[in-house]
């Protein structure tokens, strides 16, 4: 891969600098003036070379890279993409589990939670021959708006005891997961050919693939202790507009951190000054929380967004909305344009388990799994600085000095661990944090996972430098 000293001319486009350059960019990638595999100049030194700000190069980037004409590595730069552009992020959202080898054995996977099977499996396997002494005439229909009530309001049964305000089974939508239930609400509420939507600096790699889909481009907010920042909020409304904000405020994911109640009033007073919808990603549920939710302090723009992967079962693709008061319907029409609703047999199997209380007993034997495992993590890593919260599935790592996050991660990897880096989660050209995301995982052995977490500790003890060559 080779360098470019690429400096177009902007004077030939109309519009704001930073769309002109994404349109130079097009010309010269279709033309053959920027290659396959050539990396671009950085962003300050592009800026620089054609008088415009460092900002506007990287929103011209962004485009590029969401279009699938560039490809953005962190630590090494901006490149041309493949001549076939690829949809989707550059990190898969479904990671594929390595394959064990002869023995059963192969790399622990700390990088996505696993589910342990505590009786999902059977608990299923009763469900479908339930529902299937149901079957009727009406399974050869399409689903409509008002069949899958039953369901509704099993679901809103289920979040009783979350600080939601109020909301009842009109207000909720069903989907296939909590992805394609984001992709519901941008669907629902964005307009315009780039729309603009705000999340965190450091954010779950599912909000860029739902932006791009829906061809909106994802800005970036400061974050600190307590999570997103409103003053940072406010400086980015008042530079880009927007539309809509994405936020993880009980558990954000990968640091953890569980936003206090005075960072969400300034939060949501941000948004109602500037008429911002929020989609409020609660699909990593912390048991007990007590905070009152997004949705509960402004339940005329919260779209509260959950599911049934992370406490149940990721394989029945169950997830829906809470949507503001009154946008229910509307919510649900978009549904039915987009995938005429959901299946029949997903529909009665969970609304048989939730009903039944198999759900909730499964959840608790779950919880009650990663309650160990995070306790065996935090007992290994302990002395490192490292933030979790009681009842979640994934842990957040600051590595000490002498360690780069990709370092370790591949140094990880080369020990039969897999753990993700913080860059799988920053932002285009945003700052990535020296740090790793570490998921609890409930697939493998009690003995394998401590064995995978004491390599882990083995590695930190020893920087690259006292490694042996």
């Amino acid at each position: 891969m080779t360098d470019t000293t690429w400096c177009p001319d902007l004077a030939q486009f109309a519009g704001p600098k930073y769309l002109a350059l994404a349109h130079a960019l097009r010309d010269a990638v279709r033309e053959g003036r920027l290659n396959e595999g050539v990396k671009l100049p950085p962003v300050r030194e592009l800026a620089w070379r054609i008088g415009v700000t460092p900002g506007t190069v990287a929103r011209a980037y962004t485009i590029g890279t969401d279009e699938g004409l560039l490809e953005a590595a962190v630590g090494r730069g901006t490149f041309v993409a493949a001549r076939a552009p690829r949809l989707g992020p550059s990190q898969p959202l479904h990671i594929e589990r390595p394959e064990p080898d002869a023995q059963g054995r192969g790399p622990v996977d700390l990088r996505s939670p696993q589910l342990p099977d505590v009786g999902q499996s059977a608990a299923l396997a009763e469900a479908m021959v339930r529902v299937s002494t149901q079957i009727g005439s009406d399974w050869l229909e399409y689903p409509s708006l008002r069949r899958d009530k039953p369901l509704r309001e099993a679901l809103a049964a289920w979040l009783q005891g979350r600080v939601l305000g109020a909301f009842d089974a009109d207000e909720i939508v069903p989907a296939h997961g909590g992805q394609s239930a984001m992709n519901l609400v941008l669907q629902c509420c964005l307009r315009g050919d780039r729309p603009i939507v705000f999340a965190e600096e450091l954010a779950y790699p599912g909000f860029r693939h739902a932006a791009r889909l829906n061809r909106a481009e994802m800005v970036p907010v400061a974050m600190d202790e307590h999570g997103m920042r409103a003053d940072a909020l406010d400086a980015a409304c008042r530079r880009h507009g927007g539309r809509i904000l994405f936020l993880t405020p009980e558990a954000q994911n990968p640091t953890t951190v569980r936003m206090p109640l005075a960072r969400r009033e300034e939060i949501v007073a941000v948004a109602r000054a500037h008429d911002l919808q929020i989609i409020e990603d609660d699909c990593y549920s912390v048991p007990g929380g007590a905070e009152p939710s997004l949705r509960a302090l402004a339940p005329e723009r919260v779209w509260h967004v959950t599911s049934l992967s992370k406490s149940v079962s990721a394989g029945l693709r169950m997830g829906f909305i809470v949507t503001p008061r009154g946008m229910g319907e509307a919510g649900r029409l978009t549904a039915q344009h987009s995938f005429f609703g959901l299946a029949r047999p997903l529909t009665d199997i969970v609304t048989d388990l939730l009903v039944s209380g198999r759900a909730a007993e499964l959840r608790d034997r779950v919880n009650a799994v990663y309650a160990r495992r995070l306790t065996t993590a935090v007992n290994a890593l302990g002395r490192y600085d490292l933030s979790w919260q009681p009842g979640l599935s994934f842990l957040w790592l600051r590595l000490p000095i002498g360690w780069r996050a990709s370092t370790f991660a591949r140094e990880a990897e080369g020990a039969g661990v897999l753990i993700r880096s913080a860059d799988e989660y920053a932002l285009q050209d945003g700052h990535a944090p020296n740090a790793v995301r570490i998921a609890v995982a409930a697939g493998v052995s009690e003995e394998r996972y401590a064995a995978a977490l004491a390599t882990l500790a083995r590695l930190l003890a020893r920087p690259p430098g006292d490694l042996p060559v």
